[in-house]
């Protein structure tokens, strides 16, 4: 299968937008590594972010492992 999230995006881009149920933390998915398939079965897989919280109100773009963030985050895009 064909990663289709393999491209980096702008922000206003994102392939994903996951967010904490309090609405601190916000990540914006600008790239995906693996395609879902193979990411489902690496522990390590990772994303590219920009991610809001109230450490860095303004942001800062990272990589992020899918499981920190889905572990504590809801899509909601």
């Amino acid at each position: 299968m064909k990663n289709l999230c393999g491209k980096t995006v702008k922000i206003n881009q994102a392939y994903e937008i996951w967010q904490t149920p309090n609405g601190q933390w916000t990540w914006y998915i600008l790239k995906k590594y693996q395609n879902e398939e193979n990411e489902s079965k690496n522990h390590y897989s990772r994303w590219y972010t920009f991610v809001t919280s109230p450490i860095v109100p303004d942001g800062e773009y990272s990589d992020t492992y899918v499981k920190d963030i889905k572990s504590v985050a809801k899509r909601i895009k």
